[in-house]
């Protein structure tokens, strides 16, 4: 949760190894898409580079769960049936 919005988390399934690696390099992609300003071509790439991190981990694309639950990734929390649980947070 962030201001109220659903994020998705990252795969439990990764080992920590795995997991480590892929935060590093989702690290490394975040200072090349800062380090890019003013080049449109290393932006795109250095853009290209986080999405590639963020799906590895999970956190984007094909859900990593099996259940059938729905994602809710970036929808406000009171906009799903998690509104119960979010108001509970606050009370």
């Amino acid at each position: 949760m962030v201001r109220g919005r659903l994020w998705r988390a990252s795969n439990p399934a990764l080992t920590e190894d795995e997991r480590r690696s892929l935060v590093n390099e989702l690290m490394d992609a975040r200072r090349a898409v800062r380090d890019a300003r003013g080049d449109d071509d290393a932006t795109k790439a250095a853009r290209n580079r986080v999405n590639a991190a963020k799906v590895a981990l999970g956190e984007r694309g094909p859900v990593w769960w099996g259940d059938g639950a729905p994602d809710y990734n970036r929808h406000m929390a009171e906009n799903t049936p998690y509104a119960g649980w979010w108001k509970g947070l606050s009370d």
